[in-house]
């Protein structure tokens, strides 16, 4: 049985954004950058509202992100009660099936892992002025979208 599930993004500098997931029995890390998936955090902030209000469906969802030329998929699917929450990483934006590696898995009660993404976004909210989020990510902090899953977190 792995530990809790611990998250980290730190500021964004130049486009890019250090990110890590760990618990008791594995650790990965990596650089993410903002571009050509505009969009990955406030749709990572949407996937795990949709696991706390129980909208995410059997098949999960996964999320495409990138660092150039490597391509990663962080995806979320709902098992017996659980979340399976795995990390592959791609060679290139290809995309195959069969060049994917599996970098980090972790299963864990939704809510647990929402509370170890909730603590590292409301680091990044609280920090977005201070560090020049919009400036170093190269587009805004999704707000809208932070305010949804920290509101939900929160019931």
């Amino acid at each position: 049985m792995s530990s809790k599930l611990e998250v980290s993004f730190n500021s964004p500098q130049c486009g890019w954004m250090s990110v890590g997931f760990k618990d008791g029995s594995n650790e990965f890390h990596t650089t993410t950058a903002h571009a050509p998936h505009a969009d990955a955090l406030g749709e990572l902030l949407g996937i795990l509202t949709s696991l706390l209000d129980g909208s995410l469906g059997p098949a999960g969802r996964v999320l495409h992100w990138n660092r150039d030329p490597e391509e990663y998929d962080l995806r979320f699917v709902p098992t017996d009660g659980k979340v399976l929450f795995e990390v592959y990483e791609y060679p290139d934006e290809d995309r195959e099936a069969g060049d994917r590696e599996l970098v980090f898995s972790h299963t864990g009660d939704a809510a647990d892992i929402c509370n170890a993404f909730a603590g590292t976004f409301g680091q990044l909210y609280e920090d977005r002025n201070t560090d020049d989020f919009e400036f170093n990510w190269h587009q805004p902090f999704p707000t809208t979208e932070y305010e949804r899953f920290r509101d939900m977190v929160a019931k």
